[in-house]
């Protein structure tokens, strides 16, 4: 790993020598811009739109632009002042309780070891917070920006966790459209929350993938190799009005998903959805239910190559193009079957 960062922890009197390596890594594909006609990468140029020239590196500087045109610059050496005290030091300010932030504080994860002799004092200061069950909440300044962190034991390793400011998070009574308080219906209550329940199990990383990224590395792939690609037909989705029924066709369909880590409907779970509705499967339950088997069980059809697919890829409009196997013959028997 590189080391992003190097200085030390310290509360109290107590100060540990640490290094900082990111704990996560981005892995989205990056697409450069190509110019159509010749197909060479397009490349950004720095330039003044004043003197129309292009800009060196060691001629450009930093603004403020406090009113619309007019800027208050400075120098790399003033802002250098700035950050000179606290650039090399993680300063704890309190110790609370992991519980009682907010996940939309959190911002990035960084992992700290111990440096030079510090092995002991990060040995100390690991256990005590695993034994407290608290997490420190710390002041840091990462790339010339000062941040708010949040120091807790990851495994056998402290890790820190850079977090926004208060005022950095917009209030959510801001955001336009919220429903208004109001009563909610007992039976669609009660069934949503069994639909909860059949669809909670213990959280495992491992399962979840970028579904995209890997079409996306499937689609590289296979124009590398000069293959042909086909577009997968889009499912039409249908707005269902009758929330009753697409709560109940929702637990059914659970009900035939494979078994997973957790609770499994029952006898009894289903004796209470009765209960709950206050009558058997509704008809047009059924038939949402069997509307949403049929789309969960994609069909078996010949996949289809569009002429214009490659262009609107290259448009970024249209389908997401993922690759699909190359069709096999099939008897007039299978064929009778699927249609």
């Amino acid at each position: 790993m590189h080391t992003v960062w190097k200085g030390a922890i310290s509360f109290g009197l107590v100060h540990v020598p640490v290094k900082m390596f990111s704990a996560t890594e981005d892995k989205d594909i990056s697409l450069r811009y190509i110019h159509k006609e010749c197909g060479s990468p397009l490349s950004y140029v720095r330039k003044c739109p004043v003197c129309d020239k292009e800009v060196a590196w060691e001629e450009i500087g930093k603004g403020y632009e406090y009113e619309k045109g007019k800027f208050v610059l400075f120098d790399k050496e003033e802002l250098d002042q700035l950050t000179e005290e606290s650039s090399k030091s993680i300063s704890i300010l309190d110790f609370v309780d992991l519980t009682e932030i907010d996940p939309i504080y959190f911002q990035k994860t960084y992992y700290l070891a111990p440096d030079q002799a510090g092995a002991n004092a990060y040995r100390l200061l690991m256990e005590a917070m695993r034994q407290t069950g608290r997490i420190g909440i710390a002041k840091i300044s990462l790339r010339s920006k000062s941040s708010l962190a949040a120091i807790r034991v990851l495994e056998n390793c402290l890790a820190i966790e850079t977090i926004y400011y208060p005022d950095e998070v917009r209030p959510a009574s801001q955001v336009p459209n919220l429903p208004e308080a109001g009563v909610v219906n007992d039976k669609e209550l009660e069934m949503a929350k069994m639909l909860i329940s059949q669809l909670s199990t213990p959280f495992d990383a491992a399962k979840y993938t970028d579904d995209y990224r890997q079409r996306m590395l499937d689609l590289i792939s296979h124009k590398v190799a000069g293959e042909e690609f086909h577009i997968a037909p889009t499912r039409q989705e249908n707005n269902v009005i009758d929330l009753m029924a697409a709560l109940q066709a929702s637990i059914e369909a659970v009900q035939h998903i494979p078994s997973e880590p957790g609770p499994s409907i029952s006898s009894n779970t289903s004796t209470k959805l009765q209960t709950a509705t206050g009558k058997k499967k509704p008809a047009k339950a059924k038939a949402a239910a069997s509307s949403d088997a049929q789309r969960t069980t994609p069909a078996v059809a010949e996949p289809v190559v569009e002429p214009a697919a490659e262009a609107k890829f290259n448009n970024a409009t249209g389908p997401i193009p993922v690759i699909a196997p190359k069709p096999k013959r099939r008897s007039a028997k299978s064929k009778e079957t699927v249609s």
